[in-house]
């Protein structure tokens, strides 16, 4: 009878350190875990930024890595420069606005682009036909593995007569620069070594 009651006793015990084991095994986890909550919640709150509007109101501004829109911004540089230096109206004044906010975005390859075309007489023909050209920009492609930053941009001109429609394809490739950011530079890039590689008629339709 002793032996069976050392027996007993020694059972019991052994019972009690396995579950004092994962008592401290189940505390370790959930300390663990609230650590990591805590860690993962005070690292969201550091990119969050309280601004007050007046003293009255309370807004909540979200600090963001510039770097992870980088690639987004200069597809829309490209995209919006194509679109004003190429998207023409029969109006004097329009074209030279557009073509000025576009000369922004650009370096002075665009610019030798804009005397070359004035100097052909490419705008006065524009003006005189009362032609509107459009531009659709299909995808800008750019390589970000080197700096400056490669661009080739596939679009397309429509170019809209009284009496016919004329397609035609564009094909260009840049280069883009990092450049500080301004109410006409918003995206904070420079365009340079601007190349039209294709520009030639696809089809025309009656209208």
């Amino acid at each position: 009878m002793e032996f069976k009651s050392l027996t007993n006793i020694e059972t019991s015990f052994r019972r009690i350190r396995v579950m004092l084991a994962l008592f401290v095994c189940c505390t370790t986890l959930v300390s663990g875990y609230a650590l990591w909550s805590s860690y993962r919640f005070a690292e969201k709150q550091r990119e969050k930024i309280y601004v007050l509007d007046g003293g009255k109101s309370l807004m909540l501004a979200l600090s963001q890595d510039l770097s992870q829109n980088r690639p987004a911004e200069a597809r829309e540089h490209v995209r919006r420069f194509h679109e004003l230096f190429f998207g023409l109206s029969p109006q004097k004044d329009a074209i030279e606005h557009n073509i000025n906010r576009a000369l922004q975005l650009a370096d002075k390859s665009a610019y030798h682009y804009y005397v070359d075309f004035a100097e052909k007489g490419y705008y006065n023909r524009i003006i005189a036909g009362n032609i509107n050209q459009v531009v659709q920009v299909d995808s800008v492609s750019c390589d970000f593995s080197a700096y400056p930053y490669r661009v080739r941009t596939y679009a397309r001109q429509m170019i809209i007569r009284e009496s016919n429609v004329t397609e035609r394809s564009l094909v260009t490739s840049c280069e883009l620069q990092n450049a500080r950011r301004s109410d006409d530079n918003p995206n904070g890039f420079i365009i340079e070594h601007l190349v039209i590689l294709e520009n030639k008629d696809l089809r025309s339709v009656e209208r």
